[in-house]
């Protein structure tokens, strides 16, 4: 069932699908609940899925005024009635997810990190050669050169030309952070601070079951993040999806649902 609900000053789109053990997808900065397609289809016959669009991406528009999407997360699951929930976050969603996490540890279940990292974690990276591109296409205002360079970076990755991934699935995430970058041209709504202490000062906190999976083409931060989550989390489990880059999900739909399923079967069977 697809539907708005009224949080936080915004009109959250959002998705229920199945009945069981609540399951939450949070999508990456350069998508939308979209990118969780494959997903849907694999576990709606046995969990409770919720998936929905961050405010200024997918059907979700931006408004003006402060917000946060930590807190936005909080009022739709609040809003669902939903009192625990497993949290699978890609990238930017990540971050959301393991945010709520370390406010409300009650009411997760368990915590999957895709491509992702905790907010204000300092590893060593290295700059892509696209950044400074795109920062000029952004400064142009030339938002399809954007989304292509931005494509580039995200979805074809280290090493790989548009011609080695799969090519519907690129022309997807293209066109989802198309559309995320023209709705977030009208600089409507101001974040508000990230959330104190960051939450990469706090992973000993964290005592459920965490899953973390990503892609060895996937830039150097995230894949230093993924190593720094195992070695600082206790119990995280690492999972490396060969030849990916930063939404493995699409990449390799059958390889993702496999790791996830496996790790449900443990942490909340349905």
């Amino acid at each position: 069932m697809s539907q708005y609900a009224a949080l936080n000053g915004a009109r959250i789109f959002y998705e229920e699908i199945g009945s069981g053990p609540a399951l939450v997808f949070v999508h990456a900065g350069i998508a939308d609940s979209r990118m969780w397609d494959t997903q849907i289809d694999a576990f709606a016959d046995r969990y409770h899925i919720i998936r929905y669009d961050q405010r200024g991406f997918g059907k979700t528009l931006p408004v003006a005024g402060e917000y946060s999407f930590r807190e936005d997360l909080a009022a739709l699951l609040d809003y669902l009635k939903v009192e625990r929930a497993v949290l699978v976050g890609c990238s930017m969603g990540g971050g959301t997810c393991m945010d709520y996490t370390l406010e409300h540890p009650d009411r997760v279940t368990a915590l999957v990190m895709v491509a992702s990292s905790p907010a204000g974690l300092d590893v060593d990276w290295v700059e892509s050669p696209l950044e400074k591109p795109i920062a000029a296409a952004y400064d142009a205002k030339d938002w399809d050169r954007a989304a292509e360079l931005e494509t580039q970076l995200w979805f074809d990755g280290e090493g790989r030309t548009p011609a080695q991934v799969d090519a519907a699935a690129r022309a997807s995430i293209y066109e989802m952070n198309r559309n995320a970058i023209q709705l977030q041209a009208a600089e409507l709504g101001t974040r508000k601070p990230p959330r104190e202490p960051a939450a990469a000062t706090q992973l000993d906190q964290l005592t459920l079951p965490i899953l973390v999976i990503y892609g060895d083409r996937d830039e150097v931060y995230i894949r230093n993040a993924a190593d720094y989550m195992e070695q600082h989390i206790a119990g995280a489990r690492k999972r490396l999806m060969a030849n990916t880059a930063h939404l493995p999900n699409m990449e390799r739909p059958a390889e993702f649902n496999q790791l996830l399923s496996d790790f449900l079967r443990e942490v909340a069977p349905a």
